[in-house]
């Protein structure tokens, strides 16, 4: 007898170019679906191709500014995956843009194209917070349950790994700088989550192996402060930096002059947002929405860290007890 071939699955991956959005593409490509990643420049994205088989992953054109390229782009999927954000606001890019209606369109897109939804959100959204950003996230979960009450929605801890934004850029700071900044004293607290345990949670969602309806809150096994963090990633490049505490007022100071840069390193929303922990509910644990509740065990910094941040090290790959 002949086997007949089941025709793999289509998912369409909103920012699937992006940091988190790459690991995802590999980890529903490693299960055999098709994959297009849905991006506002496929021609810079050419990157993820290699990701999966020959003609697996395909990135086209979208914009959550405009729906046509939203509903072109989810025509044919079995499910959507949502991991389009922005840490700062500049020219078009909104958050209310962007987190909001961009997170609805994408939502009424998904329904009407019959797909099931996978939506990224942020640790901290909270319509009731001093935060822009988080006020937009939250809005932007309402308006997805609103269209798709059974969607899965995912609310990461800071998210780390080979290509992040928060280890790297404070090593590659200390390459060159005597001292780092600890905003407000640097007792904020995180709960830092391995960027492959999320790509493996959405995985599974879009498997459909996680409970609809819910809002999961990701976070990895420790938590820790801003400080803390800090001295963890010297410690693995092997500097010694002084740790300058700086006051809410001065950090609000200089995120008002670093805000006005094309690509600003700090906001004064981002110094709000620091103000509030950025860890696992209590609710969330005793509710079993963690990621204890999707059976992955979350990798620690200690165990991830050294395998990227050594570029930074003055011996690279190669460890001594001191370095400069």
């Amino acid at each position: 007898m002949t086997e007949i071939l089941q025709t793999p699955q289509l998912v369409t991956v909103f920012g699937g170019s992006g940091f988190l959005g790459r690991h995802v593409v590999r980890s529903l490509a490693k299960r055999g679906y098709l994959v297009r990643v849905a991006c506002r420049r496929p021609d810079l994205a050419n990157y993820v191709q290699p990701l999966g088989n020959v003609g697996q992953i395909q990135p086209v054109q979208a914009n959550l500014r405009v729906r046509w390229s939203i509903d072109r782009a989810v025509q044919g999927a079995s499910h959507v995956v949502n991991l389009v954000g922005i840490l700062h606001q500049g020219g078009r890019q909104r958050f209310s843009t962007v987190h909001d209606f961009g997170a609805r369109a994408v939502a009424e897109a998904a329904r009407a194209a019959g797909a099931t939804l996978t939506h990224v959100s942020a640790l901290g959204a909270n319509e009731n917070s001093p935060s822009v950003y988080a006020q937009t996230k939250a809005r932007g979960e309402k308006a997805v349950l609103d269209v798709m009450p059974d969607a899965v929605i995912y609310r990461p801890s800071i998210v780390f790994g080979p290509e992040d934004a928060f280890f790297n850029r404070f090593a590659s700071m200390a390459r060159l700088s005597p001292f780092l900044p600890l905003i407000g004293g640097g007792e904020t607290r995180f709960q830092p989550i391995y960027v492959g345990d999320v790509a493996e949670a959405i995985a599974r969602a879009v498997d459909g192996k996680v409970k609809g309806g819910t809002i999961y809150e990701l976070g990895g096994p420790q938590v820790l402060t801003f400080k803390q963090c800090m001295e963890e990633m010297l410690e693995v490049i092997g500097r010694k930096r002084i740790l300058l505490p700086l006051p809410w007022w001065a950090a609000e100071l200089q995120a008002s002059v670093l805000g006005l840069l094309p690509n600003p390193p700090l906001t004064k929303d981002q110094v709000t947002l620091l103000r509030t922990d950025n860890v696992v509910s209590k609710a969330a644990e005793d509710e079993g929405r963690t990621i204890d509740a999707i059976a992955i065990a979350p990798k620690t910094t200690a165990s991830i860290l050294p395998t990227y941040l050594w570029r930074y090290r003055t011996t690279g790959q190669f460890t001594r007890r001191t370095e400069a």
